[in-house]
């Protein structure tokens, strides 16, 4: 029997054929040795003459011989299978390995390529007041804070920056990019004065 699809990839629907191909053969073998059986328990090896060197009377000869020689086809035949379907089963597990280190990779290339397209923050938001004018804007708790008004991770040096921009900016809505969850996020906000302390919350 023939690979398989020839140069397709094998399929699980190919390795079923070739399975039940194996069934048939040892289902064929099995019936060849219960005809033996029948012949006196005649197996492969014994003598199919007498003492004297005579064909045995007692035995139909032809059917003997024929089951011996379609054993020896059928075991052959059995073994051919039985390595078809390892190569096979191998081959499907070698594809199914191989896609998944290419899912795995393209995933790695597109979060790699993801985090590069990024800004690098310099700040990050570690509370929010609840109805503070940080909180009104939609800034949350984890924000990475890449840019705020002018202030930005080649310029930033301490939080004083974002304090000075916060109080030439008050009443002004301010421009700040925030990196949530692996995304760019704009967020407009307005510094001003609020019950709680300072400009921002």
């Amino acid at each position: 029997m023939a690979e398989p699809g020839g140069g397709r990839p094998v399929t699980v629907s190919d390795v079923q054929q070739l399975v039940r191909r194996k069934d048939e053969i040892e289902a064929q073998i099995k019936a060849c040795y219960e005809l033996l059986e029948g012949q006196k328990g005649v197996g492969m090896h014994e003598p199919l003459v007498d003492a004297e060197g005579f064909p045995r009377a007692d035995i139909d000869l032809y059917q003997v011989r024929t089951a011996r020689h379609n054993i020896i086809c059928l075991q052959n035949d059995h073994k051919a299978v039985m390595k078809q379907v390892e190569e096979a089963l191998h081959k499907l597990h070698a594809r199914e390995k191989e896609k998944h280190a290419r899912d795995e990779a393209e995933a790695l290339a597109e979060a790699m390529s993801q985090k590069q397209n990024l800004p690098q923050a310099f700040a990050k938001v570690n509370a929010v007041t609840p109805g503070s004018p940080a909180s009104v804007s939609g800034l949350q708790v984890d924000d990475e804070i890449v840019e705020f008004g002018s202030v930005n991770a080649n310029n930033f040096q301490n939080l004083q920056n974002i304090a000075t921009v916060v109080q030439h900016s008050e009443g002004r809505p301010l421009s700040v990019t925030v990196i949530r969850g692996g995304r760019r996020v704009h967020v407009g906000l307005t510094p001003k004065r609020w019950s709680g302390k300072g400009l921002l919350g």
